[in-house]
């Protein structure tokens, strides 16, 4: 049984001297992150295949039990829409293969207009991915939630691969209007859909967005709380993400969930403490 937590990102300006040291070097700021956290989303992958060298980097400042969900190329999932880009394919798993078992799944995030009417290149492309390795989908046509058809269709692609479902769960953040410029920012850019909550694999990948105010985020994930207790008392390890617009204390957030959870999983083992990072005094 396990439960892993963490952020969209592992470094960000507002963490330093607070969560990570101050004026940490680029090569160190993963290292100082995994003490607060055992999982982080792979977005950056999304924009670029990085050198196999710096992926290295990644494992070598990374514990074993640290997992990443690492998202694949947007030239594969939105230029060619899973047809074609074998090229990009091949350069990007030859560039993870350093990670190894780290990688708790390969996220295929298809763009917002990959609709019911693409679910056969969705299960063509799953069936040439590399075997080995688990895939987990991100959608976000409106359809897939709203019509019971097209949900049931997206379901049997993804359990004909062993492929989980992802949901990206902003139903917080577009309960109240924003009042900051990183919440009007989100408000602007994030999907509006409903939440969903049915796992489909024993790996389950939720992606949870709450609101600047920490209280109203935690309010808000009270549902995935009892969810996330319910899936790990059923045998699974579900892997959460928590963002905020500013995600200024998304570290400190992501181990919030963990206790909450753990308050009603005794038996979840605690994450380890971070080390401290500010230098020891006398009194």
């Amino acid at each position: 049984m396990r439960l892993h937590v963490g952020c969209a990102m592992w470094a960000h300006a507002r963490w330093q001297g607070r969560f990570v040291p101050a004026h940490l070097p680029q090569a160190e700021r993963l290292r100082a992150y995994a003490g607060w956290c055992d999982a982080v989303e792979g977005n950056t992958t999304f924009y670029a295949t990085p050198a196999r060298a710096t992926v290295e980097s990644w494992a070598a400042q990374t514990p074993p039990g640290f997992r990443f969900v690492v998202k694949l190329p947007k030239a594969v999932t939105h230029d060619h829409r899973l047809m074609g880009g074998e090229a990009e394919l091949r350069a990007f798993f030859d560039a993870m293969e350093p990670l190894g078992p780290r990688v708790h799944a390969f996220w295929v995030q298809v763009p917002g207009s990959f609709g019911p009417n693409d679910a056969g290149a969705l299960a063509a492309f799953l069936r040439r991915m590399p075997q080995g390795h688990r895939y987990a989908v991100e959608v976000r046509h409106p359809a897939f939630f709203t019509d019971e058809r097209a949900a049931r269709l997206l379901e049997r692609v993804l359990d004909g691969a062993g492929a989980e479902w992802v949901p990206f769960d902003t139903t917080v953040m577009f309960a109240a209007p924003p009042t900051s410029d990183a919440e009007r920012e989100a408000w602007e850019r994030k999907p509006r859909l409903p939440r969903r909550a049915r796992a489909l694999t024993g790996h389950p990948i939720v992606r949870y967005l709450g609101r600047d105010d920490e209280e109203r985020t935690v309010a808000g994930w009270r549902p995935w709380v009892d969810t996330v207790a319910r899936w790990l008392r059923e045998g699974r390890s579900p892997t959460v993400f928590v963002h905020t617009p500013d995600n200024a204390d998304a570290p400190a957030l992501a181990r919030r969930f963990h206790d909450e959870v753990r308050a009603l999983v005794p038996e979840l083992a605690p994450l380890p403490d971070p080390e401290p990072h500010q230098p020891l005094t006398l009194f």
